[in-house]
């Protein structure tokens, strides 16, 4: 049984915590965020540390208490260091472009694919086939490097298509003649 729930957290300088109407608010150098706190659970901030505690103990308190500390050290580790994801794009022609607010991707299709960027994200093209996605908000950094990904997920035969950058995709072989 995991004790990630247990674990007490270490709140940085610089970033601070509060707790009020099951509403934790964490806020720091690069931003501010919020999250809500899940019923049966109690949040204790002392001096630089933040625990979690269980009002009731029954197994739904205590697989929650564990997710609900990994998600307020997620939050804390956000907004002092932030969240990356970088992607690549392989094959003839695949390039990524920004334009304005807009991420314009051309992967073989008869068009080029347009995709705006939500707010909280900012995103960079350091080369044309190169990606890289930067947030706070980890979940957010996550679904929209998820989303880039599906438009043209890599094929395991000539591992054409977009990844992430530390990304193994495992190769089949071809066709063999007779």
């Amino acid at each position: 049984m995991s004790r990630i729930g247990d674990r007490k957290l270490v709140i940085p300088e610089g970033v601070t915590v509060n707790v009020e109407n099951n509403v934790v608010t964490v806020k720091g150098p690069k931003g501010e965020l919020t999250t809500n706190l899940i019923k049966n659970l109690e949040v204790k901030v002392e001096g630089n540390t933040l625990e979690i505690t269980k009002v009731t103990d029954n197994s739904t308190t205590n697989m929650m208490s564990g997710t609900m500390n990994a998600n307020i050290n997620n939050m804390i580790t956000g907004v002092t260091k932030g969240f990356e994801k970088a992607l690549e794009i392989i094959g003839v022609g695949y390039r990524f472009a920004l334009k304005g607010n807009k991420i314009v991707i051309s992967a073989g299709y008869s068009h080029p694919v347009e995709m705006e960027i939500p707010q909280g994200i900012t995103c960079e093209v350091p080369s044309n086939t190169e990606l890289t996605i930067k947030g706070i908000d980890k979940v957010l950094v996550g679904e929209f490097a998820a989303k880039v990904r599906k438009v043209r997920e890599p094929e395991p035969y000539k591992g054409k298509g977009i990844r992430y950058k530390d990304e193994h995709i495992r190769r089949k072989e071809g066709k063999k003649a007779a």
